[in-house]
């Protein structure tokens, strides 16, 4: 299977503005902010095809992005969080996430699905990120899938017992698609 190479994608998410700054550069106004000690909640909507509301939790000190897709009509997928591998900054109020292309899908009391390991090969040999990030994608990967695992397939319960409570919103409102 041959990867999709493309290059890192970059967010940023400046709390300050209540803007998100998409990996193609798209300025997206954000709902709601939310700063704990274990990360950066946002909430907003979105305009795509198959989505129109993303909720999305950052946790630097996990190397994850905890997402929410909240999916249009035909469009749902079997799955109830989608997680990203990535280094996650702050600085004066505004976080910046590189992506480094390992996602996981979690459908609670069902395996995780471990999805794009062959892009991170791809990105690696090709220098898009260095042996040093992709060592830490896989280390995050391997601790995610194992915390996961140990709690039942359910990737809330692994967070509440390293004590990061996440909150997901009771109802949202999808942006109509463009």
């Amino acid at each position: 299977m041959t990867a999709d190479l493309h290059p890192v994608k970059q967010e940023t998410f400046d709390t300050t503005a209540n803007i998100n700054t998409d990996p193609k550069g798209f300025l997206r106004e954000v709902d709601t902010f939310k700063v704990t000690d274990f990360g950066l909640y946002m909430a907003r909507g979105a305009n795509h095809p198959q989505f129109g509301y993303l909720e999305s939790w950052l946790l630097p000190e996990l190397g994850l992005r905890a997402n929410i897709f909240h999916y249009r009509e035909g469009e749902e997928r079997e799955q109830d969080f989608y997680f990203d591998v990535a280094d996650i900054d702050v600085e004066d109020g505004v976080w910046h996430t590189r992506d480094l292309y390992v996602d996981l899908v979690s459908q609670t009391g069902n395996p995780i699905d471990i999805l794009d390991i062959d892009e991170l090969a791809a990105a690696t040999s090709a220098g898009l990120i260095s042996a040093e990030e992709a060592e830490k994608a896989i280390d995050v990967t391997l601790a995610a899938v194992e915390g996961i695992t140990r709690h039942g397939d359910d990737a809330m319960e692994w967070l509440r017992a390293l004590g990061i409570e996440l909150t997901w919103a009771d109802e949202v409102e999808l942006t109509p698609a463009a």
